[in-house]
């Protein structure tokens, strides 16, 4: 009998007539002798609703009752699945993350798992009932409600999936796999029979969408075997693999194009090029929580550098603050800006056996004059820089001249 965590997000179980959808699903999969443990995560819109609830009483709501106030979502749907499955004639049990004892740190609204016990769900399976439980929480050591942030219910399913041993973890979503890149921009995009965790996590921190890059990390620490599928369309969905090292000599050139349009670029120049100039430009960049990404310094002239790097476009005002304030302190020349750029990447396994990727793209884009401001790379992907208005131009062409949308 197969051992199988399925989860559920927002928009699968976004109604009362979803829900009954998604009852009759695993009703289905139940008497076909699968053991099911089913994930899920709030009404869509729900955790929205809540947190305009806190704004309309404060500003600055504690971090510890957001949490115990954003946690309800979950606690809504795990009850009526599991009243959708009694009424069809399962003993369903539902459990919030506390209950199942999903442990995990006290850093409220990005709390990291801890432990899970799975004894208690084990006993349920074994009872021949579906167990239910609410993804995107725990609790700490203390006993206080936490949450995980965003995409914390796909990283909740994962984590059980790991701690029982499953079989396979299945993510229903609103597409229906992983494509070689995001079909609202590219038409002839093709679903991937399967790709590798390592890709798919590249992808996922790239700006592909379809899972949290946290759940990867955690299916390739634990090697839980990871399907992607729809919740509205049937078929075989995508499967995330584990290949051993040395197994990607026949692995396709070119899994996938992820893009990050919200991109910011900025540029302190003139600065004295001595040890420690990264340190003390970057310093105040982290210390105000900002994620820095591809970063270039330019070869000292003369004994001064100038230092390039990207944000998220929502950081953008205050890095710019933050850069003026260096200029004198570091007596730099000034500080340029600029927040109308998006970053495109190409991923693949194949890039290690094969040479001549990296021209083959910046041919592609030169024959389209898309111009390339930053490039970064590492084993498995290349990411350019470039103008946002030449984006979607960008990943079209790029996916046609690697053939992505051969099988």
């Amino acid at each position: 009998m197969a051992l199988i965590v399925e989860k559920f997000g927002g928009t699968s179980i976004g109604s009362v007539e979803r829900i009954n959808i998604v009852a009759d699903h695993l009703i289905k999969k139940h008497q076909a002798g699968e053991q099911l443990v089913v994930v899920v995560s709030a009404m869509s819109g729900e955790t929205n609703r809540l947190i305009g609830l806190a704004n309309d009483i404060t500003n600055s709501p504690s971090p510890r009752e957001m949490d115990v106030l954003v946690s309800t979502g979950e606690q809504v749907t795990i009850a009526l699945l599991s009243m959708a499955l009694q009424q069809r004639g399962n003993d369903a049990r539902s459990y919030t993350g506390g209950q199942v004892s999903i442990r995990t740190d006290d850093t409220h609204s990005r709390a990291r798992i801890v432990d899970i016990d799975g004894a208690k769900i084990k006993s349920d399976l074994d009872r021949g009932r579906i167990v239910v439980v609410a993804g995107f929480q725990g609790v700490d050591v203390a006993g206080n409600i936490t949450t995980l942030g965003r995409g914390g219910s796909d990283t909740t399913a994962v984590a059980i999936a790991a701690a029982i041993k499953a079989d396979e973890c299945r993510i229903y979503t609103d597409v229906d796999g992983i494509y070689t890149t995001d079909p609202r921009v590219v038409s002839n995009a093709r679903r991937l029979e399967s790709i590798t965790a390592e890709e798919m996590l590249e992808l996922a921190s790239l700006g592909a969408k379809v899972l949290q890059t946290r759940s990867v990390e955690f299916a390739g620490k634990y090697k839980v075997p990871l399907r992607v599928l729809s919740s509205f369309v049937e078929g075989p969905g995508t499967l995330i693999t584990y290949e051993e090292e040395g197994s990607s000599m026949e692995a396709p050139l070119i899994s996938g194009i992820a893009f990050q349009r919200d991109e910011a670029k900025l540029t302190i120049r003139g600065i004295p090029d001595h040890p420690g100039i990264a340190h003390q430009v970057l310093g105040p960049i982290s210390d105000a929580h900002i994620n820095v990404d591809v970063i270039i310094q330019n070869a000292s002239a003369k004994g001064f550098t100038d230092l390039t790097f990207t944000v998220a476009r929502s950081d953008y005002v205050a890095c710019m603050k933050i850069l003026n304030n260096l200029v004198t302190e570091l007596n730099a020349q000034d500080v340029k800006g600029d927040n109308q750029i998006a970053k495109v990447s190409i991923v693949g396994v194949g890039m290690r056996s094969h040479t001549g990727v990296a021209n083959k793209m910046f041919k592609t884009l030169a024959d389209n004059d898309i111009n390339i401001q930053m490039i970064s790379t590492s084993e498995i992907k290349i990411s350019v820089i470039v103008e946002e208005q030449h984006l979607e131009k960008a990943v079209q062409t790029l996916h046609d001249a690697f053939e992505l949308e051969k099988v």
